[in-house]
């Protein structure tokens, strides 16, 4: 019995990174079409990343924030074929090497010198980057393969926009209070809201449902499983978050939707170009991605510039 030589791709981060790293994942799927693509990443992630129908396995690993793993429990021979796409320092470059690959695919590194990749350039779209990564290696890509299949789970309140007031760090985080002005009007005008978060943001999901006198049937806390909050999502009027992974999400099923963008440009994170995709960002000095107080930035953008953006929106087909 002959056993598939495996590929091993690192890239232990969240959902919106996972979603932005898609067309990457299908590009080295079309590029070793006989490997065992082994995906290292959160055990949370197994559901899309079946769902991208690149993967053949996930290997559980994760770190606080973008940390790098400490260790892969990778067993058996060493990969065939070892990919960065977490990052491009010499942590993640060192814990493939550990597994003695016998090829290694990453960015270079003045600090890994003996790895002879591309370039990084830090102002690069994230979809963008990885895909030249692959292309700088001969693996045609294409930045634009980023849609999921339609979810087979129902969803929880088909047709409802649903605002999305979390996000990775605080800094990335537009106003409850602002949200919940949003939510108003948009009730007012007859349609159906819902809110949704993240296990770990629970109180922030009820300030919001509170502030906007929800319905209990319409709050989503406690972070949805993937099969519902994807349907949630691929059913959804429109989707109103900051820069975060539901607004991924949101584009990964074609469904509307509005970003507020803050520190981070959109030119880095932001959706393709489309009518459907209505992007906020009102330019000024950098800040921290990963900070403890909403960007100045991010505040500079009104709960009236959300509702005219959503006016924008072409109808749900």
């Amino acid at each position: 019995m002959t056993t598939r030589p495996r590929l091993l791709v690192l890239r232990a981060l969240g959902l919106g990174d996972f979603l932005a790293g898609v067309p990457a994942l299908r590009a080295l799927r079309r590029g070793f079409p006989d490997h065992e693509l082994v995906l290292a990443a959160p055990q949370e992630l197994a559901p899309v990343a079946a769902a991208t129908g690149a993967v053949d396995r996930l290997l559980t690993a994760s770190a606080p924030g973008r940390a790098v793993p400490r260790r892969l429990d990778w067993t058996g021979p060493p990969p065939d074929v070892a990919v960065d796409l977490h990052g491009n320092g010499p942590p993640s470059h060192r814990l493939l090497q550990s597994l003695h690959p016998r090829r290694l695919l990453a960015f270079a590194h003045p600090d890994t010198p003996e790895i002879d990749g591309p370039p990084w350039y830090a102002e690069e779209h994230e979809r963008d980057r990885w895909c030249r990564f692959l292309e700088a290696y001969g693996i045609r890509a294409d930045a634009s393969d980023l849609r999921l299949p339609r979810p087979t789970d129902p969803s929880p309140a088909p047709g409802a926009i649903v605002l999305h007031p979390g996000a990775g760090a605080p800094s990335r985080c537009w106003p409850v209070d602002r949200y919940a002005t949003v939510a108003t009007a948009l009730r007012e005008r007859g349609h159906r809201v819902v809110v949704t978060g993240g296990p770990d943001e629970e109180d922030l999901v009820a300030r919001l449902a509170k502030e906007a006198r929800l319905p209990d049937t319409d709050v989503f806390g406690g972070g949805l499983p993937f099969g519902r909050l994807s349907a949630l999502v691929a059913d959804a009027r429109a989707v109103i978050s900051g820069d975060t992974g539901i607004a991924h999400l949101a584009v990964a099923h074609a469904t509307p939707s509005v970003t507020m963008f803050g520190p981070v440009p959109p030119s880095r994170w932001g959706p393709p170009a489309h009518p459907r995709h209505q992007v906020l960002w009102r330019r000024g000095p950098a800040g921290d991605p990963h900070g403890r107080r909403t960007d100045p930035v991010l505040l500079r953008i009104r709960s009236e510039d959300v509702l005219d953006a959503l006016d924008r929106l072409p109808e749900a087909s």
